[in-house]
């Protein structure tokens, strides 16, 4: 994505048929400025869960009649709902797929989700033998089909280093 001369470095990836729900429910630009959002208040910091809740918070995604929770009873909570559609997601590992995927998966089944956004990170390890995380993800969507049946859009998102106030 590019936003003037800057080079926005994250990627939206659709699956199950997520792009067409998100346009169905006028959503579709709302999840891309978000993620570009994100991008500009995420790219080099360190501690990136306050500032996600905070960005998600500015964007109407953690509105206070909004229902965050996965399952009833529980403390398990989506960082964003907005309508019928909810985002999770972590920074701290690619791996976060399958706990992200299985929790939004959740609440598809159980009714209240009707589409999800997952945002992740787009680095791996330098030793991975995989090609790129797109590559990899889309693989492994397929695999995991039909235990994750939800409509799905992956953001991932380079974020670089975190800033080091000491590098300058």
């Amino acid at each position: 994505t590019k936003i003037g001369d800057k080079i926005m470095e994250f990627e939206i990836i659709h699956f199950r048929d997520a792009k067409r729900v998100l346009e169905e429910k006028k959503m579709l630009n709302n999840v891309n400025i978000t993620c570009e959002y994100i991008f500009e208040n995420l790219v080099g910091t360190t501690y990136r869960r306050d500032i996600l809740r905070d960005a998600l918070d500015a964007m109407d995604w953690r509105q206070e009649h909004a229902d965050l929770k996965i399952l009833p009873g529980r403390r398990y909570l989506y960082k964003g709902v907005k309508g019928e559609i909810a985002m999770d997601g972590s920074f701290s590992s690619y791996e976060y797929l399958h706990t992200g995927l299985l929790r939004l998966q959740l609440g598809y089944d159980k009714g209240t989700v009707e589409c999800g956004v997952l945002l992740l990170p787009s680095n791996r390890s330098e030793k991975s033998p995989y090609g790129n995380t797109a590559d990899m993800l889309k693989d492994e969507m397929q695999m995991l089909f039909p235990t994750i049946s939800l409509p799905v859009s992956i953001c991932l998102f380079d974020l670089g280093d975190p800033y080091d106030p000491e590098d300058n």
